[in-house]
């Protein structure tokens, strides 16, 4: 059985945040949310659910019209407003929309120049997230000109030169084929061992269960479940009402339990090395 990590003090404290676009049908609909330092969160919900918008409030892009955002326990307004957004990142889902300058060195730069740091802090940020994201033989090549991993690769890289404290990725596998989408689920494996915050917002109920020790789920503005992926996909209401399936390995183990081969447990398997591991204990029983 899977368990909440606790934790004392959240490193982003939203209260009660109210969002609508153009006064029409609210986009967030008081939303209260804690995120604590180190989390892996996948942020799950149909189209239209409220995601993209939370992100873009708690990044400071937009401002909510109710609510307050802390920031280690900061209240956040226009004074300090930059500060959020130097320490929430986003990881846009289409690359060409985040990428803006006519190098790779350039784009990854972009960011940290406008901290106004001096040039050595620049460089050797640049240096470490080219090297971190395994592109430091593109600095010279237009970004336009890469594939479509290679572009993901570096606005992430941007990201990661930022040294945001929380990093969000909004639909990161979505244009990507299955061999980025792999490199890319390494990439957040490695960040996250680093204990580094990440919240990504997905439609792959399959990574979102294998890769996430929390899950929030959104639906018409509102949170409608917030608790471990185990918990959260035994929830046949909650599935229901965001329009979310079980997970491939929970529909595989529930027919193995159906037909006996599995014991009446819940020891539903994350992946299938997990899976290969589960067998082979029951088998040597």
């Amino acid at each position: 059985m899977e368990t909440s990590v606790v934790r004392e003090q959240p490193i982003l404290k939203v209260e009660n945040i109210h969002f609508t676009y153009n006064g029409e049908k609210k986009a967030l609909d008081g939303v209260n949310l804690d995120i604590y330092e180190g989390e892996r969160i996948a942020v799950l919900g149909s189209n239209g659910a409220g995601k993209s918008t939370f992100f873009l409030n708690i990044n400071g892009v937009l401002k909510s019209e109710e609510g307050q955002i802390f920031y280690r326990g900061e209240k956040i307004t226009k004074k300090n407003l930059n500060h959020l957004r130097k320490n929430v990142g986003i990881v846009f889902q289409d690359a060409d929309n985040q990428i803006i300058a006519s190098t790779v060195m350039a784009e990854v730069s972009f960011g940290p120049m406008n901290l106004k740091l001096p040039r050595e802090e620049v460089v050797r940020r640049v240096d470490k997230a080219l090297e971190y994201m395994n592109i430091s033989d593109f600095k010279e090549r237009p970004p336009h000109y890469l594939s479509g991993g290679e572009k993901k690769r570096v606005s992430i890289a941007d990201i990661i030169a930022m040294e945001s404290e929380i990093i969000i990725f909004d639909e990161p596998t979505a244009a990507l084929d299955p061999q980025n989408a792999a490199m890319l689920e390494e990439v957040l494996a490695k960040m996250g061992k680093e204990g580094r915050t990440l919240l990504i917002s997905t439609h792959d109920v399959d990574f979102a269960y294998r890769w996430a020790e929390r899950v929030i789920v959104f639906c018409d503005g509102k949170i409608i479940a917030d608790d471990t992926p185990l918990n959260v996909f035994k929830q046949e209401d909650i599935l229901e009402r965001a329009n979310l399936k079980h997970p491939m390995m929970f529909d595989i183990y529930d027919i193995l339990k159906e037909n006996h081969v599995v014991p009446d447990e819940e020891r539903y398997p994350k992946n299938i090395s997990e899976f290969r591991n589960l067998i082979g204990q029951i088998q040597s029983q």
